[in-house]
This record gives structure tokens, sequence and C-alpha cells, in this order.
């Protein structure tokens, strides 16, 4: 992916961009998104849309996507009634055109799904540049890629172009990072936050363009270490995967890292830990690995998750962990949590 060279400082610099005069349009009501690209992310964004009750319009140029999403937004369905999530939403306000373009125009927002690819986000995205209305939204589903990439071949409004990065699955995590890119208007930054926040989601602003957004990286950087306990032969993947589930990661779902960081240091909070632990930490820190992926690292892991779970089916597992992840977000929103 190609970058330029001001990603990085051009949010703190200028978080507005330097097209905001051209976004001075009056804000859109927000009643029919278009889901550009209906894989399992775009179907799991049609779904949550759908549920509160908000018109959908999707698109997908694959042969037989039509067929395949509804039955997906029909399997997610019992999901989200069960988690109290339909709200006046219903299936039949889900329609579907094979043309990108259409879909654009006659949607108040645009969530896109497509390929990883810049040469494919940029030839889309000049498509639905030119075909939407000033003043809705283009957001991407990127899940590292930069708005100011994806909006450069965006003649009509780039800065209306920025990144809206849901967790899978949108249906239920409720976390979407939003980031603008270099010319991204703030009307448009607000308008994200806005629309994202009143269909129940969690969003926040990512401050400086990123490979990878926030999330993302600090994923990475969890895998990066495990990856290379793992190489080192220090533990097994059933031994990492035991300590996050059953250990940090218990805490860390309930609050984040750094709220958790202050209660672990009593009355005196996250000073005392930083006084206290602090030199530890850098000199974990200094121990951590450095892995490269290669084939004989991926084999171990392949093989070792082949292990640890051996004999259980993939599909059932990850509805009962959906399953799970319900229950708690229900637990989370009765919680006077921050």
């Amino acid at each position: 992916m190609s970058r330029d060279t001001d990603h990085d400082r051009n949010a703190a610099a200028n978080p507005a961009g330097d097209l905001v005069a051209a976004a001075a349009t009056e804000p859109v009501e927000i009643a029919r998104v278009a889901i550009v690209g209906t894989g399992v992310i775009g179907a799991s964004w049609a779904a949550h849309f759908l549920a509160h009750g908000l018109d959908v319009i999707a698109t997908d140029p694959a042969p037989g996507a039509e067929e395949r999403l509804r039955a997906d937004v029909a399997a997610l369905w019992p999901t989200l009634a069960g988690i109290g999530s339909i709200h006046a939403g219903s299936p039949d306000r889900l329609t579907f055109t094979a043309d990108a373009a259409e879909a654009a125009a006659e949607a108040d927002f645009v969530q896109e799904n497509g390929p990883e690819r810049e040469d494919v986000k940029r030839a889309l995205f000049a498509r639905l540049d030119a075909a939407a209305r000033p003043g809705v939204v283009l957001a991407s589903s990127s899940s590292g890629m930069a708005a100011t990439v994806i909006a450069r071949d965006c003649a009509a409004h780039p800065e209306r172009v920025l990144v809206g990065h849901p967790f899978n699955p949108p249906h239920l995590i409720p976390l979407v990072e939003v980031v603008p890119g270099k010319h991204t208007a703030e009307e448009a930054v607000r308008t994200a936050l806005a629309f994202y926040t009143a269909v129940g989601k969690k969003p926040i602003r990512v401050r400086h363009e990123l490979p990878g957004h926030l999330a993302n990286r600090l994923q990475a950087a969890l895998w990066r270490e495990a990856y290379s306990l793992v190489d080192r032969g220090a533990a097994t993947v059933a031994d990492i995967d035991t300590a996050i589930a059953y250990g940090p990661g218990l805490r860390w779902a309930i609050l984040g890292p750094f709220a958790n960081q202050h209660l672990s240091g009593g009355s005196g909070g996250i000073a005392h830990v930083l006084e206290h632990l602090g030199p530890p930490t850098e000199a974990w820190w200094r121990d951590l690995g450095d892995p490269s992926l290669t084939p004989e690292l991926a084999a171990k892991l392949v093989t070792g998750v082949d292990e640890a779970l051996a004999g259980i089916d993939h599909t059932a597992l990850a509805a009962r962990r959906d399953a799970l992840l319900s229950l708690l977000l229900a637990a989370k929103a009765d919680a006077d949590l921050p």
C-alpha cells in the first residue's frame, strides 16, 4: 500500500482537512444505507442497519450475491432478536442492485466492504463519489488502508471520504474506528460519529492515519509476542489462548488496559503502577520477541491450533462464542462503566 508522507501528522495539524468549505452543506438525514460489498462484513453490517430500522440498498457484482446476502441476513436475525437489537427493523427493507453507482445515488450513507486492494478501492470510490449526493459520507470498512489513499481518485467530493472500520462481526461488536484522511472534512467526521452512535455503536476517532488504524495494531502487538513465544518453545498455542482467555482477557472485556492498570494500583492508581512496575516493564519490553512469519513458524501455529481445537466443530464454536459475547454485551449495557 502506498502512503502519503504526511499521513501521520495530518489529523493533529489539520483534522478538518483543507476542504472544509466544500462540505458546508446541510447534514443529510440518514434513512437509507448503501452496503457496497456483501461478504462476511457487508452482510453483518446489512443485518445491523436493518435491525435498527433503516432501509438498506446492497450491491455486489459476484454471481448469486443477492441470494447469499438474504440468506446471511436471515441467519443473523434470530441472534439480533435474542439480544434485543431489533429496533423497528425488518429484513423486508433490504433491496439489491448490481450497480454500485445506483446504490450510492439512492443512499444517505455509504458503507463500503470491498477487497483490501488499493487499485480496487480507488476505482470503486471514484464511482461512488461520482454517484452519491453531496453531503453523503462514503465510509470504508478497510481494516488497514488510509482514507487519503482510498480517496485519491475521488474528483467530486473527497472531503466526505473516511474509514469506518468495524470489528468482526459488526452486528455484535460495538467498536467502529473512524479515521479521516488528509482531505476529510470535519463535518463528515461528525456525521459518521453521530450516525454510528445512533445505531448502537461505540465509535472512536483515530487522530492519525496509521496502517492497521488502532485496535488492529494493538492486536498485532499481542500476536507478535504470542507468535514469538510459540516459536521459542516457551508456550504452546493452547497455553497462550488459556493465558489470555482466563487471565487479562477477562478484564479487558470489561475495561480497557489503562483503566485496568489504574485499578491494579489500588489507592495510588496508575501513578503507583508506573512508579513501581515501570522499570521491570521496560525490561520486559526489551526482551519481547521480533519473529518473522516463516513457513516453519506458520506450520507451528497451524498445528498448534489444530491440536488445541481437535474434535471441536468450527461453526459450533463460533456460535457458542457469539452467544456468550451477546450475554456479555447485555451485561455491560446494564452496568455503569466508562
